[in-house]
């Protein structure tokens, strides 16, 4: 398993020659919020598709 140091590691060496600090902190943050929903669905705590679509259904009403 790869550490968290290397991930960010290789996650800034793929981002532009000209990124900028803010550049940097928002992928190193989508990264982190991917990785915990992975692990969340790993650990049984994600929802169907079913009933994705039924919250959605009640949010657009």
């Amino acid at each position: 398993m790869q550490s968290v140091k290397k991930k960010v590691i290789d996650l800034i060496k793929d981002l532009p020659d000209d990124a900028e600090y803010n550049d940097i902190f928002e992928a190193i943050y989508f990264q982190q919020k991917i990785e915990i929903g992975l692990q969340e669905l790993k650990d049984g705590k994600g929802i169907s598709h079913q009933e994705a679509r039924e919250r959605f259904r009640k949010w657009l009403a």
